[in-house]
């Protein structure tokens, strides 16, 4: 049996990396594991940020004016720590404790956890001050007034400079319906100022979540649900390179009955830690479009 669940926690482990990355909306956005290190504790990761000064005047007889380079290693604080305990009496699943746990465990990532992963993202994305985007709500009806907006948030990225490459565009499927339902030049045009297109239902397109912990009445069920003061969002444009996204901590655990002290039956433990932030120099990496009230 022990090595049953040794072979069975290593497959599930490259299961839920795959279920996540297959399901999740915003896994494209993650950042390369080479470039940040373990924080001193365990909440914290470690993020590497350049500067450098700009050219100056070049001189034929003294040649260049020195220039400086600044590398710097800035601590960030992990922001999402989140998980859930489940049992399986042993009785119940006696023999099929792989199938059981594999079936169990692509139903926690596919309905619960990614969708509150995203939101989660999407939400702190939206909440993050200096970003780029509308004033106020606005409401988008037509498939004409969708492309508007959109050349407007194409036009305010290009003006700030921000690179095409890893552009993503992320829009309601109503939205993008309505884009679709135009099949105009116009509309073709704008959409190639992006360089993917992730459609993302309302249900995790919010400015602000609540998260629920879980055990204080009427949050039992645990996940998120939209803030009371949130605004539905139309689209976000993110460039990949503005955000901090890292999973630092994603741990499947399995416990048998034979060393569970409180029941007679398996244990399934998930827990992700992980962190959405944006990177203070490039928030106008990031345009936000919400809806009204």
């Amino acid at each position: 049996m022990a090595n049953s669940i040794t072979l069975f926690k290593q497959t599930l482990s490259e299961t839920l990396d795959e279920v996540y990355k297959l399901a999740s909306l915003t896994a494209l956005l993650d950042g390369s594991s080479d470039l940040v290190k373990q924080g001193a504790n365990a909440n914290e990761l470690i993020i590497p940020k350049m500067s450098v000064q700009g050219l100056a005047d070049y001189d034929k007889a003294s040649g260049y004016v020195s220039g400086d380079v600044t590398l710097t290693n800035e601590t960030v604080q992990c922001n999402f720590d989140r998980g859930r305990m489940f049992t399986v009496d042993s009785m119940d699943d006696l023999e099929t404790a792989g199938v059981a746990y594999g079936r169990l465990a692509g139903e926690l990532i596919r309905t619960k956890v990614v969708p509150e992963l995203d939101a989660f993202r999407f939400a702190k994305y939206a909440g993050t001050s200096g970003i780029s985007g509308i004033t106020s709500g606005a409401a988008l009806t037509t498939g004409t007034a969708v492309v508007t907006a959109l050349r407007v948030a194409v036009t305010a990225l290009d003006e700030a400079e921000i690179p095409y490459e890893n552009r993503y565009l992320f829009i309601t499927p109503t939205l993008d319906g309505l884009i679709a339902d135009l099949d105009t030049t116009k509309s073709r045009q704008v959409m190639e100022r992006f360089q993917g297109k992730v459609l993302v239902p309302q249900t995790r397109f919010y400015t602000a979540i609540d998260m629920l912990d879980g055990t204080t009445s009427g949050e039992e069920s645990g996940g998120y649900a939209k803030g009371g003061e949130a605004k539905d969002i139309n689209f976000m444009v993110i460039h990949r390179d503005a955000v901090i996204q890292f999973s630092k901590h994603v741990a499947p655990k399995v416990i048998l009955p034979d060393v569970n002290q409180s029941t007679d039956g398996y244990k399934f433990g998930y827990r992700h830690v992980a962190i959405a932030d944006v990177y203070g120099n490039k928030v106008k990496g990031i345009y936000l479009h919400y809806a009204t009230a």
